[in-house]
């Protein structure tokens, strides 16, 4: 069944798996490249400042071996005088102690980024477990890492043995040099050996980060199943729907109330609801319903009518049939056309009245009956129907 599991993980991990597994100190890290980043580092700086290091030590070394008559007469002097040559000689090398440190850090934060988790801290019972123990001992990332011991065991004794190869005649050379030049050549052999192997380590952390990467990656693969158990859980919570439709709403109402100063008149109840239509005299659709709210969202659509100077038409059943009947966007329904006319050709008359001349009189559009609506959005039966002014 594990097996059958592991094969069926053939998807990419979500940004919340990720993040999960950050949270519990799981990421992709490669403790071959802080390894090699430190001593290229140190040995880079000991290239570039291991004369001045090395007076500076044999300096100190001489001078704690120097005593005058007082020193000589008073022990505890000469305790306080080694301490003190002790602690010249720790600030030589500081430098190095330094940046061994700075180094360290920097890979590890490049490799797998820089973090701090708890999770990852707490004790374990699966780490007592003797069995998985086992697992962890002759399991697949063990063998892995076995591979990775040998070929580092190769790359770095193969550039060594390089090294030395290369230098073999200036070796054997040494046992003929005088005590000061062998020494010093001794030293540069050393160095030149140590940023060979050091360039080993580099290429083993090159080799290694990306693997790293990868077996990560491949770990924290999911299954379609668990791909929808996350999808379900996220869509499933409460809150979440809940802050989802209510951002919904909002930008729908925003979206609305932008649209109403495009409207040609907004239909009242007067107070309880409000829709806003829309209608090209030049087109062959029908009026479209841009904007429509109940109680708060109506008073806005009517503030904003207002400001736009969009005319208001008080008609509480049409207002109800609309508002119930029809989304945002859409056309008014056919059963509605002739009472939405009435309105329309009234506001466009009152836009074109003339001083002097008789407008048109206020219409009082008739709703049909399959279409009257209550406040609550029920149809009212037949025997509940108002009938509608003459």
């Amino acid at each position: 069944m594990a097996e059958n599991s592991a094969q069926e993980r053939t998807e990419e991990p979500t940004a919340r798996r990720l993040q999960k597994a950050r949270e519990e100190g799981q990421i992709a890290r490669s403790i071959e490249a802080p390894a090699a980043a430190v001593v290229i580092g140190a040995l880079l700086l000991i290239t570039l400042m291991g004369s001045w290091m090395a007076e500076r030590l044999a300096t100190h070394f001489a001078s704690g071996f120097t005593f005058d008559r007082k020193t000589l007469d008073n022990p505890a002097l000469m305790l306080a005088s080694m301490g003190g040559q002790l602690v010249n000689g720790f600030l030589v090398v500081m430098p190095v102690m330094c940046l061994t440190v700075i180094m360290a850090v920097l890979a590890a934060g490049l490799s797998g980024g820089f973090m701090f988790s708890p999770a990852a801290a707490a004790p374990k019972a699966t780490k007592l477990s003797p069995i998985e123990g086992l697992k962890r001992m002759f399991g697949t990332h063990a063998l892995v890492e076995l591979g990775k011991a040998i070929l580092k065991f190769v790359l770095v004794g193969g550039a060594l043995w390089l090294s030395l190869a290369l230098r073999m005649d200036d070796i054997l050379r040494i046992g003929d040099m005088a005590l000061e030049p062998a020494m010093a050549l001794a030293g540069t052999l050393l160095l030149q050996s140590a940023l060979v192997i050091s360039l080993a380590l580099g290429l083993i952390a090159l080799i290694d980060v990306p693997w790293q990467r990868h077996s990560f990656m491949k770990r924290m693969r999911m299954t379609h199943q668990e791909i929808k158990d996350e999808m379900k859980d996220m869509e499933g919570r409460p809150e979440v729907k809940a802050h989802i439709r209510r951002r919904q709403r909002e930008m729908a109402n925003v979206r609305m109330l932008q649209r109403v100063k495009d409207a040609d008149v907004v239909i009242t109840n007067p107070e309880h609801f409000a829709v806003a239509l829309e209608y090209d005299p030049n087109g062959n659709g029908a009026p479209i319903l841009v904007a429509k709210g109940s109680d708060f969202m109506a008073a806005k659509i009517r503030e904003e009518a207002g400001n736009a100077g969009v005319h208001l038409f008080a008609a509480p059943e049409l207002a109800r049939a609309l508002y119930f009947t029809t989304e945002a966007e859409h056309p008014v329904p056919e059963a509605l056309y002739h009472a939405v006319a009435q309105v329309i050709a009234y506001v466009f008359s009152l836009e074109g009245a003339q001083p002097g001349r008789p407008g048109m009189r206020r219409p009082h559009p008739v709703v049909p009956p399959t279409m009257r609506f209550d406040a609550d959005g029920r149809r009212l039966e037949q025997d509940d129907e108002v009938a509608a002014p003459a």
